[in-house]
């Protein structure tokens, strides 16, 4: 069984650098510049992916529309994978944004005060 899990995290790094190229070189979408993929978790049967992305922008339109974006390309990422993997059927995907780059930059935030009281 541990076969079976390399084969899923290689196919999630896979899916990873494609997306990341797909999204600089064919997608058009200004909602989606400044999109960064973080993470990539793929089901064990390989059906469906999820896709985790960050932007640097913290206002909630933004993120919004950077969603919005990213939903509407889908069906041309998704097609773009197909066709640059070697896979027998292409993932659904679905994006999410990542919460952990907010949560990081929250407690970098708050150690950073707590340095300027000791001071």
């Amino acid at each position: 069984m541990p076969n079976k899990q390399f084969r899923v995290d290689r196919l999630a790094q896979q899916i990873q650098r494609e997306v990341d190229d797909i999204l600089l070189k064919r997608v058009r979408d200004p909602r989606v510049q400044g999109v960064t993929i973080t993470d990539v978790d793929v089901t064990g049967d390989l059906q469906q992916a999820t896709i985790f992305y960050s932007i640097l922008s913290d206002k909630a339109s933004v993120g919004q529309k950077a969603q919005e974006g990213l939903d509407k390309a889908t069906g041309l990422i998704r097609s773009e994978l197909g066709a640059r993997l070697n896979i027998f059927k292409t993932p659904e995907l679905k994006f999410e944004r990542d919460p952990s780059v907010a949560y990081g930059s929250r407690i970098d935030e708050l150690i950073n005060k707590l340095h300027q009281q000791e001071k």
